[in-house]
């Protein structure tokens, strides 16, 4: 692995005072990509061309990376120092592919993408063309606003690189506003899978609340769990399972069985992921002392295997 580009800049007090800023190019000019074009901006780089897809990806990138040139994507790899790839992370492998295969030169270029699930292995085929590849996964959600580029500030990365490059992701991720975290190749799929489960199936598991408090009369669903989820959320975070409540962690078998059969009974869907995560509940209640091994017993015996008792 060759030694990172002698034009990077170290991060200083004053974008303007920093020497020889990189050329950027964006390849994917979605939410993340324009997000993070933008960062690196702000710290003093040039966004020198970006591709995008779609009119709103078009749109998008005219507003939030003017200095761009929009261009075919190895014509943006052309014009840069540092690319990012920016596109879903089932795209980014035949990407890769497909960039090293127009023989456009890459050697000497930092190559990013910001895909969790992977790490740098996905752009093997530029790095054997002596691309320099990084890892650079922001843990935020981003919605396409204007406002996106201030969500970075004081979030994680996901890091992953080659040892010799750890210091210029790094140093990247701090111009970006960013916290970098080191991530190894091999624990990328379990640090996405953590990710990926906390995240969207919090939103699931909203929304599944929503629709249930719906159908039992509450009118403004959002109102009355903003609280209670806030809360619920900040005990999990600084308490553990320290911070569980409720009818499993007390083992209240009867009002879980109560639980399942009007589950059953308006939503079968929601049944099993309320079966599913109840069971992990007393499972991390029981092995955290919380819960009694006989009250855990009676749980269990009112959330087995709902097809096996008919529930649903």
């Amino acid at each position: 692995m060759d030694a990172p580009p002698p034009h990077f800049g170290v991060p200083g007090t004053d974008p303007r005072d920093r020497p020889a800023r990189l050329d950027v190019g964006v390849v994917g000019a979605g939410r993340v990509g324009t997000a993070l074009g933008e960062a690196l901006a702000r710290a003093g780089h040039r966004t020198a061309a970006a591709s995008a897809v779609s009119a709103a990806s078009r749109e998008r990138a005219a507003e939030r990376l003017p200095a761009a040139r929009l261009t075919a994507p190895q014509d943006v790899v052309a014009a840069a120092d540092l690319v990012l790839l920016t596109v879903p992370d089932d795209a980014l492998g035949p990407l890769a592919a497909g960039l090293a295969a127009t023989d456009v030169p890459v050697a000497g270029k930092l190559v990013a993408h910001t895909s969790g699930r992977h790490g740098t292995a996905v752009l093997n085929p530029l790095t054997a063309a002596g691309a320099l590849p990084l890892a650079l996964h922001p843990v935020m959600t981003f919605t396409g606003r204007a406002d996106d580029v201030n969500r970075l500030d004081g979030v994680a990365f996901g890091v992953t690189a080659p040892d010799v490059l750890r210091p210029v992701a790094e140093a990247l991720v701090l111009e970006m506003g960013g916290d970098p975290v080191w991530i190894t190749e091999e624990r990328r799929p379990l640090y996405h899978a953590a990710l990926a489960g906390g995240a969207n199936h919090l939103v699931t598991l909203v929304v599944e609340a929503m629709d249930l408090l719906r159908q039992a009369g509450v009118g403004e669903p959002g109102r009355m769990l903003g609280p209670l989820l806030g809360a619920s959320l900040d005990n999990a975070l600084r308490l553990g399972i320290d911070g569980l409540t409720g009818p499993v962690a007390r083992g209240d078998a009867g009002t879980v069985a109560g639980h399942v059969t009007e589950l059953a009974r308006v939503s079968p869907e929601g049944l099993r992921a309320y079966v599913a995560l109840a069971r992990l509940t007393a499972d991390r209640a029981l092995g955290a002392g919380m819960l009694k091994p006989e009250d855990a017993e009676r749980l269990l015996e009112v959330l087995a295997d709902p097809e096996e008792r008919g529930a649903w």
